[in-house]
C-alpha cells in the first residue's frame, strides 16, 4: 500500500499535539522540520514513504550540512524526521531503519543560561507596583522562579489548580503527566494580590478558568509571557536576552547551589530521566570554579 508522506505528516501533527500534549511552539518546530524533509522528497521524486532508504537519509543529512546549518539544528531536524518515521512505522508499518541508522552530529556542549540572585532581585524590583499589569507580571515572575515550571505549564494553569493553604500548584507536564509543585510565601502573596485585585478587573466580560490573562482578559499565551519578561528585563536594565526557560534553569541551579539533592530537583522539574537534570551540576561546578578563581589568594 502506498503511503503518502503529507498525509502521515498531518496525522503525526495531530498525534503530538493532542496525544503527546506538545506545546504549540514545539509542534510548529516539528512541522517546519518535516515539511523541509517532504520538500526534499519531492525534489528527489519520491512520493511513497516505503521508497525512502538509508541512501536518501544520508543525502538529506548532506543537504543540511551544505546549507551551513549549526550541528544542533541538524541534530534537531534529524530527530524530528526520525520521530515522524517512528510514528509511520507504528501506525502503518513503514520501515524506519533509514533514519534510525543515521548518526546524529556530535553536539557541542552548551550550558543553560541562568540568572544570579542579584539579577533576580533586579527583575523583581523592576516589576513592583500596584497597578493591574504590575500585579500580574509580578505574580508570573514569582511563580516561574518559585516552581521552575515550563511556560507551557504556566499558561495552562487554572485558578482551581492553585492551593493557597498548602502552597502547591498542579501542572500538566509533557506527555500529560500531572505533578504538584510547592511554592513559597513570596509567590503565595503575589498570587493572592493578583487574584483578588488584578485578575477580576482584567477579566471584564470574560469567563474562563485560566489563571493568567492578558490585558483584555483572554488567556495569556506563551508568546505573551515572553513579551512580559522582556519588558521586565528592559526596565531592570539587564543587558541580556531573556527567554522563559531561563527562569526554569535558574530555579534548578539555585536549588542545587543551596544543597538540594538531584532526585528532588528532577521530580520538581518533571524530568523523566535523571540525565536531563544532571546538566545543572555542570553549571554549579563552573560557578564554584569561578568563585574559587576570583576569591582564593593563590588561585
Amino acid at each position: 500500500m502506498k503511503i503518502c508522506p503529507s498525509i502521515i505528516r498531518d496525522e503525526y501533527m495531530l498525534y503530538i499535539q493532542l496525544e503527546r500534549n506538545y506545546s504549540s511552539h514545539t509542534v510548529d518546530e516539528y512541522k517546519v522540520d518535516i515539511d523541509e524533509f517532504l520538500s526534499f522528497l519531492t525534489v528527489e521524486g519520491i512520493n511513497d514513504l516505503h521508497d525512502v532508504t538509508y541512501i536518501e537519509a544520508r543525502l538529506y543529512a548532506t543537504t543540511l550540512y551544505n546549507k551551513g546549518l549549526a550541528r544542533t539544528s541538524i541534530s534537531r531536524k534529524i530527530s524530528s524526521v526520525r520521530s515522524y518515521f517512528k510514528f509511520a512505522n507504528t501506525r502503518y508499518g513503514v520501515a524506519d531503519h533509514a533514519f534510525t541508522s543515521l548518526h546524529h552530529p556530535k553536539k557541542q556542549e552548551k550550558l543553560p543560561a541562568f540568572f544570579y540572585e542579584e539579577e533576580m532581585s533586579a527583575l523583581f524590583k523592576a516589576c513592583e507596583g500596584t497597578d493591574l499589569k504590575s500585579l500580574r507580571d509580578y505574580a508570573i515572575l514569582e511563580l516561574l522562579y518559585a516552581t521552575g515550571m515550563r511556560v507551557s505549564e504556566l499558561t495552562s494553569i487554572k485558578t482551581t489548580d492553585v492551593d493557597h493553604d498548602l502552597s502547591i500548584v498542579k501542572v500538566m507536564g509533557k506527555g500529560r503527566k500531572e505533578r504538584y509543585i510547592p511554592f513559597g510565601s513570596y509567590a503565595n502573596e503575589a498570587l493572592n494580590a493578583y487574584l483578588t485585585t488584578s485578575r477580576p478587573r482584567l477579566m471584564k466580560n470574560e469567563d474562563h478558568p485560566i489563571l493568567f490573562v492578558n490585558m483584555r482578559g483572554k488567556p495569556l499565551t506563551e508568546n505573551g509571557v515572553s513579551y512580559i519578561l522582556n519588558a521586565i528585563m528592559e526596565r531592570a536594565s539587564l543587558h541580556m536576552k531573556i527567554y522563559p526557560h531561563m527562569l526554569r534553569h535558574t530555579f534548578a541551579t539555585h536549588l542545587l547551589e543551596n544543597g538540594a539533592d538531584m532526585r528532588s530537583v528532577q521530580e520538581l522539574l518533571g524530568h523523566s530521566h535523571l540525565s536531563s537534570t544532571q546538566v545543572y551540576t555542570h553549571i554549579t561546578k563552573e560557578h564554584l570554579r569561578k568563585t574559587y578563581m576570583n576569591t582564593h589568594p593563590r588561585a
